[in-house]
């Protein structure tokens, strides 16, 4: 029987022969040199303390694996063949698993081999590994079964590319894995929860101040802050560009786009930004039962269309050229590209609209879903209210 245990400052590993014969290891001792016990540690006689028989009569063996230190068991790095330092709380019981797993793997040196500081479990230093997580390696670390079920996995997956009577051991794989693994929800989330609330907090009330002020701004000046916060919003895109200019190749004309939005791979959106003004952007008056998109959102939707329309026809040549004049904004090395843009449009208010007008505009918005997205400003309000509730939540 293999122990681990604490006598005075030294950290032991103890062996009882129990009913198997010790004439390996009297062997091993007596010549001197280094040998593997249990595949995991390296023993010889300098390390052992002392040697009793039990009641039984039968021998037990007392190495030291590791020294106290300043409140912390040091292991013996020779003993694991480590090239970091590990420490462990004193405090801490010590079962063989913290040092050897089921299929005679040395924990420690698979850390080792992962890592270049020092490691240390428990306690309160800084940089330490929680006790709890250091459960959870153990528990998490794939036994013989689960490897032998991956290789599994692996054969069948290309095997089943080239015939039909194959078991799908790549399912029997996941299902282990699902049910061994205890996945910490929300941990990521939580660890951001109180700066994204304070950043979603502060976007909202600079956008309920701005729509209770509009009188004090610009156009220019509207649409620059409203795009920070879109760009808060909406975080695949990077950089937003101002006057866009492109030539139309049907009619030789000079177009300008006011804003161009660039996500993470390089594409080109759109984006048109009116001033409220507490205006409806669907009539309330009903033609023929239905509510219909008023004069300024329509024009709005087909100057994106038209701008759409240029721009996929400019081709190669129109995209190295956006990307030569707008590459000191990119990350290095980003090239624009122009796919069939996406558009956006922020516009007027839906806080005063009757239910109908609601269901109507909701039929509009879904309608030009695959080329617009529009929004009002009242969209942008819910949608930071619903964001903040969700993040308390967690």
């Amino acid at each position: 029987m293999t122990t681990i245990e604490k006598i005075k400052d030294k950290l032991v590993l103890k062996y009882a022969a129990d009913y198997a014969p010790s004439h390996w290891l009297e062997q091993n001792l007596e010549r001197g040199y280094d040998f593997k016990f249990k595949t995991v540690f390296n023993l010889n006689k300098n390390l052992l303390i002392k040697k009793d028989v039990d009641e039984m009569e039968n021998p037990e063996f007392y190495f030291t694996i590791g020294i106290l230190e300043n409140n912390y068991y040091k292991i013996d790095k020779n003993v694991f063949d480590l090239k970091n330092d590990f420490y462990f709380e004193e405090s801490l019981e010590f079962p063989v698993d913290y040092f050897i797993i089921p299929s005679q793997i040395s924990i420690l040196k698979k850390i080792d081999n992962n890592i270049n500081q020092s490691v240390y479990i428990g306690g309160e230093k800084e940089d330490i590994l929680p006790l709890e997580d250091f459960n959870k390696l153990l528990q998490n670390f794939p036994n013989s079964y689960e490897v032998n079920l991956y290789r599994d996995a692996k054969i069948t997956s290309i095997l089943g590319n080239y015939f039909s009577q194959v078991p799908d051991n790549e399912k029997k794989y996941n299902k282990y894995l699902n049910k061994k693994i205890d996945v910490k929800k929300n941990v990521l989330r939580k660890t951001f929860k109180e700066v994204e609330i304070i950043k979603y907090e502060t976007l909202l009330e600079k956008l309920k101040y701005m729509l209770g002020n509009e009188i004090q701004y610009s156009e220019n000046q509207w649409q620059e802050e409203i795009l920070q916060i879109i760009l808060l919003l909406f975080p695949k895109y990077i950089a937003v560009f101002k006057e866009v200019k492109f030539k139309d190749i049907y009619s030789g004309k000079n177009r300008r786009l006011d804003y161009g939005l660039i996500d993470f791979n390089g594409n080109l959106d759109l984006i048109e930004i009116k001033i409220p003004f507490e205006k409806n952007i669907v009539s309330k008056i009903q033609y023929r039962d239905n509510h219909v998109p008023n004069r300024d959102l329509s024009g709005a939707i087909m100057q994106i269309e038209k701008y759409i329309y240029y721009l996929n026809k400019l081709g190669k040549q129109g995209e190295n050229k956006m990307t030569k004049k707008y590459k000191d904004e990119l990350p290095e090395g980003m090239e624009i590209k122009i796919v069939n843009p996406n558009g956006i449009i922020i516009m007027g208010r839906d806080i005063s609209m009757e239910p109908s007008q609601l269901a109507d505009f909701e039929i509009i918005k879904r309608k030009y879903k695959n080329l617009v997205d529009i929004f009002t400003y009242d969209d942008l309000l819910r949608r930071l209210e619903v964001t903040i509730k969700q993040l308390k939540k967690i």
